[in-house]
């Protein structure tokens, strides 16, 4: 009798003791969250620096009281659980709050849209006008030519006498004649110059026309695996794609444990390196070119690379998107 009422107040003390453990991780997670929101907004910055900034509140709540041991695993909660997006790099973990407010939602989706028209239209524009300028480039004025010796010129001149100030003006009217023709001279050079930018803007888009895919799987990189159904075993863990079956199917070899597995695409994503490690590109115009990661723009989820190999070596590409770029296995470039 007496040890079912010790073994019942255990249990109850047991009960409480949990119950004060999750309110304690609910706290942490929260104050962790709100930090991230207001001082940082959607931008992706390293974990342990949010977590610096929230213990900087002398009466913030310590980890030690929460179900979580360390930060990683905190951190790796949050991307299991979708309050965040989280991604592994040489640095460490880095997080990236998601505004889950429907307005927020439809207004980043609106700027979106509205930056995308205002690019194609300076770009259709700058077309325009690139294109008017050659055109007025091709006139060309022909020498006039008699038909003939026996071909009358006839030269109506009305000659008036003019004061010495017309003359002068008349001067100054000539000299500045002779001035905007030598500029036109030059400005047709300028306009000459627009057509290697048109052929460039041109071969861009047909090159975006043709390497544009609904498929991006190759040999050799990188990938995070994003499928929840194989649980916390493999979700979000990384992987080297060492063959390609079909077009849209890959076969990963896990970094962590060396399984092998078969996966669909849509159940994978890019990796992006840090700053100037090397990347393949695996979709739009640049699709299977080799490059450095040169910079990286958070707020636009978007890179500038610059090629490494091949006939385009050096050339800077901008606004390249994430899912565009992949980090390359073991490669020193």
């Amino acid at each position: 009798m007496v040890g079912s009422v010790i073994f019942g107040i255990i249990l109850d003390k047991t009960h409480k003791f949990k119950q004060i453990h999750s309110n304690f991780s609910k706290e942490f997670e929260r104050g962790y969250l709100e930090v991230l929101k207001h001082q940082f907004g959607r931008e992706r910055v390293h974990a342990n620096r949010v977590y610096q900034y929230y213990i900087s509140d002398r009466h913030h709540l310590h980890m030690t009281s929460t179900q979580w041991d360390t930060l990683t695993d905190f951190v790796k909660w949050l991307g299991r659980e979708g309050k965040c997006k989280v991604d592994e790099a040489e640095e460490g973990w880095y997080v990236q709050y998601i505004d889950r407010d429907p307005e927020t939602i439809a207004m980043q989706e609106a700027v979106s849209r509205k930056e995308k028209i205002d690019r194609d239209d300076q770009e259709m524009m700058m077309m325009a006008f690139i294109e008017k300028q050659i055109e007025k480039g091709k006139e060309v004025f022909t020498e006039f030519v008699r038909p003939s010796e026996q071909h009358k010129i006839v030269v109506n001149l009305k000659l008036e006498i003019k004061r010495d100030g017309d003359m002068k003006n008349k001067t100054l009217v000539a000299g500045n004649a002779l001035k905007n023709g030598s500029s036109a001279d030059k400005g047709e050079v300028k306009r000459g110059s627009y057509q290697p930018l048109v052929r460039s803007l041109k071969m861009k888009r047909t090159r975006e026309h043709i390497n544009r895919k609904d498929y991006w799987l190759v040999e050799g990189i990188v990938v995070k695996v994003m499928a929840k159904c194989l649980g916390d075993k493999y979700h979000r863990k990384k992987g080297v794609v060492t063959g390609v079956p079909d077009k849209c199917v890959a076969t990963v070899c896990m970094l962590d444990s060396g399984h092998k597995l078969k996966l669909d695409q849509e159940h994978l994503e890019t990796v992006i390196p840090a700053i100037g490690r090397p990347v393949r590109v695996v979709n739009g115009a640049y699709r299977g070119c080799s490059a450095m990661l040169r910079e990286l723009d958070q707020k636009k989820f978007c890179v500038t690379i610059e090629i490494s190999s091949g006939p385009l070596k050096g050339r800077i590409v901008d606004r390249v998107e994430y899912g565009d770029i992949c980090k390359l296995y073991n490669v020193d470039m």
